[in-house]
């Protein structure tokens, strides 16, 4: 069983407090066996926002941990405790991967353990964190950042967004979209997306593509194009990019082939299936269109894909470096 401490002191955001309790130390979801163990580990007694927690453990409990939770935290004016920053670089030199939420960029950027690495946080704090640590690559445009070991995300909804990833990153795919429906919020956003947009999102069933995109969903594996998805949606192809673009942000063509490489993701993670079968089975054609797409879009070929994702999901008995993986 993987473990999973929070590191809290006074001070620290309440949604993402409670964003993690609720993603790793609440039921899991069906067929998620082991789950996680969560723990919360702070000095004493701490406050955030209007109430008081009680931690199960000390700070030197992070160094136990298999991943290490830094939340939020509200005074980015101050520097961060020491006794936190302390033990956050314990933990990482003990081997946990140590995950930074929204402005707990700032503590990982205090111990030293984003220099030289490319990071993220709040996009209206990211330019304060590039001043006060200029070793570190701060990127203002992005949800999350993995580097493996080390991982940031940006603010609020980005925060689950990781969080998702990282039970993507441990038990796969399928049982990160069995939680994310029981959350109802998104199953994947892709780290490298935008922190956000200027047009409003509509409410999930209330938007002229409500009934499109499921529809495609269950197609993926035919040779959809721009004037086949139009024609159900019953407007113009122009129309459907207008909406497109105001619904998810992007084309209908870039939409569709994001869906397409999801599925191969999916179906890599979870079957045997070859290249070839996978290719057909998300509508890409043949073996050299789908490794082509997957690996301008993921950065690895499918197959380095499968073996990666198998390899963190399947530890084995000697596994537990500095990159340690719960076992699917």
């Amino acid at each position: 069983m993987s473990t999973v401490a929070l590191a809290v002191t006074d001070g620290m955001l309440h949604f993402e407090l409670a964003l993690v309790c609720e993603v790793f130390g609440a039921n899991p979801p069906g067929g998620a066996d082991p789950w996680y163990r969560l723990s919360v580990c702070g000095p004493g007694a701490v406050r955030a926002g209007r109430f008081w927690l009680e931690p199960d453990h000390g700070l030197d409990r992070l160094a136990r941990a298999d991943t290490v939770i830094v939340p939020g935290w509200a005074d980015i004016g101050q520097d961060p405790p020491a006794e936190l920053i302390d033990a956050v670089r314990a933990a990482h030199e003990a081997g946990a991967r140590v995950v930074s939420l929204c402005t707990g960029a700032f503590v990982l950027a205090a111990a030293g353990l984003l220099d030289g690495k490319r990071a993220t946080t709040h996009w209206a704090h990211t330019r304060e964190l590039a001043e006060r640590h200029p070793r570190v690559t701060v990127d203002p445009d992005v949800l999350y950042v993995d580097n493996g070991s080390l991982l940031t995300s940006a603010g609020k909804a980005a925060a689950m967004d990781l969080c998702l990833h990282l039970v993507r990153l441990d038990h796969g795919s399928s049982i990160a979209n069995t939680l994310a429906r029981r959350l109802v919020v998104p199953p994947h956003r892709d780290g490298g997306q935008a922190q956000f947009i200027t047009t409003p999102v509509p409410a999930p069933d209330n938007h002229p593509l409500a009934g499109l995109l499921p529809w495609v969903i269950q197609r993926l594996d035919r040779p959809l194009t721009v004037e086949d998805l139009a024609r159900q949606a019953r407007m113009s192809s122009r129309n459907l990019s207008r909406h497109f673009r105001s619904v998810t942000g992007t084309t209908p063509l870039q939409w569709l082939l994001a869906q397409r490489i999801g599925h191969a993701q999916e179906l890599l993670e979870s079957t045997d299936d070859t290249v070839d079968a996978i290719a057909a089975a998300t509508g890409m054609g043949t073996a050299t269109t789908l490794r082509r797409h997957f690996h301008r879009t993921v950065g690895v070929p499918p197959d380095t894909y499968r073996r990666t994702f198998r390899a963190r999901a399947r530890p084995g008995p000697d596994d537990g470096g500095p990159h340690r993986r719960c076992p699917a």
